[in-house]
């Protein structure tokens, strides 16, 4: 048996990574992106396990009106402005942001999430040039209907959580 780490093995973490965001000291914001959904989480390093204090994942916009995919670009953003919204209202005011082993690439959906994030009021160090364009967040690429939607879910989460 080999003497690595089992998610190494299996390509899933990428330690040396993980250890750098942990040094910070900050909560990480984990976002993960599948073919379906995208989830954001914010999490706190403890010895014996990392512990979610707050979450959000795509589905959680039905709640809101949104019927629409839930990995594209908008959902992205939503989700990230929610889990944002969540985040505060525990207490948490800044994060490092973690995508795993995302490869980073200008306009990706997680960084649309980052931009919700921040757009919720939590502070993450960022470059602005690797954000999606404000039309893509919007959903201005693929219809006017859902340019108004995303303006209609953005503000049902903000008039919820204030």
């Amino acid at each position: 048996m080999s003497k690595t780490f089992r998610r190494r093995r299996e390509g899933k973490t990428n330690y040396r990574k993980r250890f750098a965001l942990l040094k910070s000291g900050k909560p990480r914001v984990i976002v993960r992106k599948s073919n379906k959904n995208i989830r954001v989480q914010f999490s706190l390093y403890e010895m014996n396990g990392d512990k979610i204090v707050a979450s959000a994942i795509g589905n959680d916009l039905k709640k809101y009106g949104w019927n629409y995919s839930f990995s594209n670009t908008p959902a992205a953003y939503l989700t990230g402005m929610l889990a944002g919204k969540r985040a505060l209202k525990r207490g948490i005011e800044e994060g490092i942001l973690d995508i795993g082993l995302h490869t980073p690439s200008k306009g990706a959906n997680v960084f649309a999430a980052l931009k919700g994030v921040v757009d919720a009021g939590v502070s993450i160090p960022y470059g602005e040039e690797i954000l999606p364009s404000e039309d893509r967040l919007y959903g201005k690429h693929i219809s006017e209907e859902i340019s108004e939607k995303v303006e209609e879910v953005k503000k049902k989460i903000e008039d919820e959580y204030g």
